[in-house]
């Protein structure tokens, strides 16, 4: 005969089988069948016992790593800018990152407010928006929205480290917007 012993979750502390252990089974084990014991070992930390059954367990404890993939899901979706939604992609992050380096040199050179030519170019400086509509940009929007995609992105690194520090992290981590800026 199979025994258990399990917690107050249902979760097994240990297994004991009356051949090996003879007396020596602890007073609180349940005794199990040989179908339960055999579903325990090939689901370990995937099953619990209720109720005289072995029943799925799904651990409520969230990884850190969770919460970085859904800090790197909302950084990615995008952020506002002057009533504007663009997006923040990583690739978009460093379309970003290269167009306000080049304002910040276009403004040490004397860019004014209102020269979308900042960039030298022959056509006036345009960003697409998430929406897919062009908004012309002078150096000082440029590198205005650059320092928003900054600071989008590091609100939300800010965050996340919040609710790292948690203990437990809350199980709505994903899904209540209070944690999330």
């Amino acid at each position: 005969m199979k025994f258990g012993i399990f917690d107050a979750l249902g979760l097994p502390l240990g297994f004991y089988d009356s051949e090996f252990h003879g007396e020596n089974i602890p007073e609180d084990a349940v005794e199990i069948s040989d179908a339960q014991w055999q579903d325990f070992l090939e689901n370990m930390g995937r099953r619990k016992w209720a109720n005289g059954e072995v029943i799925e367990y799904v651990s409520s404890i969230i990884a850190p790593e969770n919460v970085d993939s859904e800090r790197e899901r909302r950084v990615a979706a995008g952020f506002m800018f002057a009533g504007v939604f663009y997006q923040s992609r990583p690739e978009d992050r460093e379309n970003i990152a290269g167009a306000a380096l080049a304002a910040l040199a276009a403004l040490g050179e004397g860019a004014v407010p209102g020269d979308y030519r900042w960039h030298g170019g022959g056509t006036d400086f345009m960003w697409i928006a998430a929406d897919n509509t062009m908004h012309p940009l002078d150096a000082q929007s440029t590198f205005a929205m650059g320092q928003a995609a900054m600071a989008h992105k590091q609100a939300h690194i800010f965050a996340a480290r919040t609710l790292k520090d948690m203990n437990p992290i809350p199980a709505d981590y994903a899904t209540n917007p209070a944690y999330w800026p």
